[in-house]
């Protein structure tokens, strides 16, 4: 036998070893959510829904108290899509009770935004274009506390406050019915969040769909999760409302500024401060002709775009989020921060397990040539591997199921291999995320690095995939 092959040999299998231990422990945890997920279930069915169905958004009762409820929408070079998801927003919108307005946040550097935001409030007196002060980019944080200022000074001018803020991004497709859902439900949370549909795009299946995947297990069962544990919830950063009274405390504990500009992840850090105050909730509702009620856009359709999305998440939650919010609150909490921040950590476990692959692919061709005796597995090893094989079965089945429930077959089916689409973008999110928080710690600057945005949802498009 050679040298280096049996070097190669002995790589690999310490590879399958840390690679299967921690699959394993990962499948367990993923495994206990889904326990969490289906008792919650069955005691909502008996509990509630034996005989009863589930109420749909038209059933709620209307808002006891009426008010103001303030879309705040930041921009930046966005004229592809902005004056299309304000026109679907007035459309939709039209024959609402609810008392509404539209704060766009646009920079004097971005003309052609400018000009979109403009046009479209052209008789709409529901639509108001917010200049920030400063050129952009500055970050998302900084344009939504513009925002928020803005409104801040018409309540002082109309003597009324505002009763919530609702977040949403310029490439949003809103749905007719989640003004009445954000307007009675803020009265009883602290905030409430809609679920969020990634919608196919024609030509990524793969990249983009694989979006479809996560947000649909996501907000299809691990939220669902951590609101009935007591965790807080974060937001995701478009359609969810929050309460002004308690974002107005938060501002003031914050140099009169909610958001947070030195965040990535702006969003999901407000969700564990909204915590502090209240409780938010995940709200699946069917409209009248049984669709869900959530917000859909457009996520990245190529690799370069989806790994410069994913890093920033993972640099602004997995590194930044950490030193920021530590591991304050109870078990449930602690649990739920230690799924969020383990992204970087699974991605290296992949690359390994992956390496490990291409190591067994080359020693297979080396026994083949007699020059190479891989010799038995040790039985631990063996074990390890069958029951992570188990449990992948049961992740991949489990994903497909809530795939299907929103998409249909034909997309669950292809969200088995785009497993693999997934784990290679993970790993390169990774890598980027952890060189960008580097910089960050040797005293560089996280900016707002945002996603382009230029294929525009429509209605049609939605009715076939929701």
């Amino acid at each position: 036998m050679d040298d280096f092959f049996v070097f190669l040999g002995f790589l690999q299998i310490e590879l399958l070893l840390f690679s299967a231990f921690w699959f394993l422990i990962g499948a367990l945890d993923d495994a206990l959510i889904d326990l969490f997920w289906l008792v919650r279930k069955a005691y909502r069915k008996i509990r509630y829904y034996q005989h009863t169905p589930p109420m749909i958004a038209t059933d709620l009762p209307r808002a006891e108290k009426p008010g103001l409820l303030a879309i705040f929408v930041p921009t930046w070079n966005e004229e592809a899509v902005i004056n299309h998801m304000l026109e679907n927003c007035m459309q939709a919108w039209a024959h609402q009770e609810s008392e509404f307005r539209i704060y766009v946040g646009c920079y004097p550097n971005d003309p052609g935004g400018i000009a979109k935001v403009v046009a479209a409030s052209r008789g709409n007196s529901n639509i108001h274009l917010v200049i920030c002060k400063n050129a952009g980019p500055t970050s998302k944080a900084d344009c939504l506390n513009q925002l928020w200022s803005t409104l801040v000074s018409d309540e002082l001018a109309f003597g009324t406050k505002a009763k919530a803020v609702i977040l949403h991004d310029a490439e949003d497709l809103v749905h007719r019915d989640e003004l009445r859902i954000f307007d009675r439900l803020i009265e009883k949370q602290a905030a409430v969040q809609l679920p969020v549909l990634p919608l196919p795009v024609k030509g990524s299946a793969f990249v983009a769909g694989h979006y479809c995947d996560e947000f649909a297990e996501a907000h299809g069962k691990s939220l669902m999760v951590r609101e009935s544990l007591g965790a807080s919830v974060p937001l995701a950063g478009v359609g969810c409302a929050i309460d002004r009274q308690i974002l107005g405390k938060i501002a003031i504990a914050n140099d009169h500024l909610p958001f947070d500009t030195s965040s990535l992840t702006e969003d999901y850090e407000l969700g564990f401060e909204i915590g502090k105050y209240g409780q938010t909730i995940l709200v699946r509702m069917r409209d009248g002709q049984n669709n869900l009620v959530c917000s859909r856009s457009y996520f990245p359709s190529t690799i370069e775009a989806s790994v410069k999305q994913k890093a920033r998440w993972m640099t602004g939650i997995a590194l930044a989020g950490w030193d920021k919010l530590g591991w304050t609150g109870n078990i449930a909490q602690k649990w739920m921060l230690l799924r969020d921040r383990k992204a970087v950590f699974a991605a290296v476990i992949l690359f390994c397990a992956y390496i490990c692959i291409f190591l067994t692919a080359i020693l297979t061709a080396a026994w083949a040539a007699d020059r190479y005796d891989p010799g038995p597995l040790p039985k631990t090893l063996i074990w390890l591997v069958w029951v992570n094989f188990a449990f992948l079965i049961w992740r991949i089945l489990t994903r497909a199921v809530f795939v299907a429930g929103l998409y249909g077959w034909q997309q669950a089916s292809l969200s088995i291999p785009r497993t693999f689409a997934a784990n290679i973008i993970a790993i390169m999110a990774a890598r980027r995320a952890c060189f960008q928080y580097l910089k960050f710690m040797f005293g560089g600057k996280l900016g707002w690095d945002k996603t382009e945005h230029t294929l525009i949802p429509v209605e049609t498009t939605l009715k076939k995939n929701a």
